[in-house]
């Protein structure tokens, strides 16, 4: 099941030419994330993983005063990572795609495997 965290462009949040600046979209997919690790009892989850790689392709701008959604679906779980699909609507129109690799590490930063039962509640 997906988690949808929604939100209304803040004025601070857009540019010069009116739009959402681009890094804003990384810290949107942030609040899903957490979202969707509370949602699915994973809550100390979002501490213990790092950002491996993150890829945005947009298609439309997000202005202020829109709704943002933001649905988010974990597409792969590996050993160790795991890649969230998120899709980014501004009053429902598709504006930004990110899909977005993490990598579960312990207290040194050492990747660790992601056990079983985190595997399930990921991929359910």
């Amino acid at each position: 099941m997906p988690t949808i965290w929604r939100a209304p462009v803040r004025y601070a949040e857009v540019d010069g030419q009116g739009v959402v600046f681009n890094s804003h979209y990384l810290l949107y997919c942030d609040e899903t994330m957490s979202l969707f690790c509370r949602e699915r009892g994973l809550s100390g989850l979002a501490e213990r993983v790092q950002l491996k790689a993150s890829n945005l392709t947009w298609t439309a701008a997000a202005r202020w005063g829109e709704t943002l959604a933001v649905t988010a679906v974990c597409s792969r779980v590996g050993r160790t990572s795991f890649q969230i699909r998120f899709e980014v609507t501004s009053d429902d129109r598709p504006c930004c795609e990110v899909q977005t690799t993490y990598v579960l590490i312990d207290a040194d930063g050492t990747p660790t495997p992601i056990s079983d039962g985190e595997r399930a509640l990921l991929a359910g």
